[in-house]
């Protein structure tokens, strides 16, 4: 079985701007630079197979190159109790129709539809109720912000779980198509 996910990368300046701003929350798992990435969709697991059907769907998917910027930081929480710190971006709409153009693909393979809503986030971190408080953190990152950036491509991403985080690895590329629109 394959643990799959679709993603786009951020180029490396926002990754080290991103990295840069990450820290000072006592048992937070911050992410790592080859962590860090854009879910347009998760996946889940699935059987080699099925992973080959995704691949071919995802390869038809056909959307217009477009350029997003990161804008503010915020948390998910459960009942109450953080449990993640990400970046947000903007503007959404053009992932958004990226996510249903990949959404409606992956239920032409057989893939149940996805139940949650669709918000397009760079995750930061990971807390647990060991994780120090993350109001400081959240006030003094939440007016983070970056020049546009390119997203031009896509990938389909292997995630395996390890002790020290999970590792990712991009099993197949997709262009977008035309170059990014320029700043």
């Amino acid at each position: 079985m394959r643990r799959l996910f679709v993603a786009i990368r951020p180029p490396e300046d926002i990754r080290a701007l991103l990295l840069g701003r990450m820290g000072g929350i006592a048992g937070a798992r911050w992410q790592r630079d080859d962590q860090l990435h854009l879910t347009v969709r998760f996946i889940g697991e699935v059987d080699r197979h099925t992973a080959q059907d995704i691949d071919a769907a995802l390869a038809a998917v056909h959307h217009p190159a477009f350029e997003i910027a990161l804008d503010g930081v915020d948390l998910f929480d459960r009942r109450g109790r953080p449990e993640a710190l990400w970046a947000g971006v903007s503007p959404r709409a053009p992932l958004e129709r990226l996510n249903n153009k990949v959404e409606q693909a992956l239920l032409r393979v057989g893939l149940a539809p996805e139940k949650r809503a669709y918000l397009p986030h760079i995750t930061l971190a990971r807390l647990g109720a060991s994780s120090g408080p993350v109001g400081d953190f959240v006030t003094a990152q939440g007016g983070l912000a970056s020049q546009p950036f390119p997203a031009a491509g896509f990938g389909l991403f292997e995630s395996t779980l390890a002790p020290d985080g999970a590792v990712y690895t991009e099993i197949a590329r997709y262009a977008l198509d035309g170059p990014a629109l320029s700043r």
